[in-house]
């Protein structure tokens, strides 16, 4: 478990709260999302991941890093949105929160696969610890639709 994540990715998942084992309820973004249930993925990613503000920032890989928060609720009036790209992917995409401060949209599918969300749609190849890492280490995800 030690060797989860790298160092720097580790350190500041820790500085927002995140510990090995960590558990929070999901209720409340079971809840607060309209329309699109919650599946396991994102039930399990939320109970470990939920609530918390990761501040990134600089340079990163092969983009800015850039501050998110994992917060499903901050994806509210957005369901439309998650319910197109569900459709475009052939996949459940559950709301995750967000990525600098809004501007962009994180969610989640049921295999566990991370994906930023806007009028156009990236995905962060690999399992949900995958995403978070290039997430924090400032990857660029990999464009799936055209920019509109």
């Amino acid at each position: 478990m030690a060797d989860r994540f790298p160092r720097g990715v580790d350190r500041a998942l820790r500085k927002a709260g995140w510990f090995p084992g960590r558990r929070v309820d999901t209720t409340p973004w079971r809840d607060a999302i309209d329309g699109i249930d919650m599946h396991p993925a994102a039930s399990a990613f939320l109970a470990e991941f939920g609530g918390l503000a990761v501040d990134v920032h600089g340079f990163g890989r092969t983009a800015a890093k850039e501050p998110f928060e994992l917060d499903p609720e901050l994806c509210e009036g957005e369901e439309g949105r998650f319910r197109d790209w569900s459709e475009f992917l052939g996949r459940s995409l559950y709301p995750l929160g967000e990525l600098d401060h809004g501007r962009f949209f994180l969610g989640i599918d049921e295999e566990g696969t991370l994906y930023l969300v806007i009028d156009w749609l990236a995905v962060f190849d690999g399992p949900a610890d995958a995403g978070l890492i290039a997430l924090c280490q400032g990857t660029m995800p990999r464009q799936l639709s055209p920019n509109e």
